[in-house]
């Protein structure tokens, strides 16, 4: 999967009413990380990762939610 795609899935989850403002910020934070091109796609990879990792643990999102930030944190470590 190419790299716009994997931030245009975190972008339309960050887009979603039913995020908590604190979790969409972090999806868009991510979703930044990844579209830096002056750096090497592994630091962005890590850094996206370890984005979606903090979100992930998030006591307030529902499972349905954490499941879906797990399958697009699967697709960021893919893309190395």
């Amino acid at each position: 999967m190419p790299v716009e795609e994997v931030v245009d899935r975190m972008q339309d989850m960050a887009d979603q009413d039913s995020l908590p403002s604190n979790v969409s910020e972090m999806l868009e934070e991510a979703a930044e990380e990844l579209k830096d091109e002056d750096r090497d796609l592994s630091v962005r990879v890590n850094a996206a990762s370890s984005i979606l990792d903090q979100v992930s643990n998030d006591p307030n999102i529902r499972q349905h939610t954490r499941t879906e930030i797990w399958n697009l944190a699967s697709k960021v470590e893919g893309l190395e």
